[in-house]
């Protein structure tokens, strides 16, 4: 099968498939990348260990800070615990939520996100409509690269009369 196909196959499973995790498995959170396909997680208790990444999902599928996954444990693991079997993205969220599946440590976490996001939204809003009035362009990015030219059109004027009059001089002489 050509890489192009694995990633196909991938990805339609994991955007695709609303898996429900088992007894064995657990959600967990992603709270940061330690290198080399270890992810550091946090438990809805606020255990703290390592997962690993499997061959599946690599250089397929990126996972970031603060997404949630489901995983399975490893036994023999000191050190890394678990491996992720399913990443969730928000419309699994929704549906495990539905199914009564989240975790109760995670629901006070996305209540609690869902309402900065709101707040973080009319914030903007309020900056949009503030900005509109007025016409300042300090905000405006500054190319550093280029020298800073002052133009005025007094002197382009005064420049260009000057320009007439030479031309006079030297038709009349």
């Amino acid at each position: 099968m050509s890489q192009a196909t694995k990633r196909k196959h991938v990805v339609k499973e994991v955007l695709g498939d609303f898996v429900t995790p088992t007894e064995n498995q657990q959600i967990v959170k992603v709270i940061g990348s330690r290198g080399n396909n270890l992810h550091e997680t946090v438990t809805a208790q606020g255990d703290t260990f390592l997962v690993s990444m499997p061959t599946k999902f690599r250089k397929n599928i990126w996972i970031k800070r603060g997404d949630y996954v489901i995983v399975d444990p490893i036994e023999e693991g000191e050190k890394v615990k678990a491996e992720i079997s399913f990443i969730l993205y928000k419309d699994h969220i929704q549906y495990l939520q539905k199914q009564q599946l989240w975790p109760e440590g995670f629901k006070e976490e996305s209540s609690q996100d869902k309402t900065q996001k709101e707040h973080e939204k009319d914030e903007e809003k309020d900056e949009e409509e503030g900005s509109d009035s007025e016409d300042d362009e300090s905000d405006l990015f500054v190319n550093t690269n280029r020298r800073d030219y002052q133009y005025s059109e007094s002197e382009e004027e005064e420049d260009n009369d000057d320009d007439d009059d030479d031309e006079e001089e030297r038709t009349e002489k």
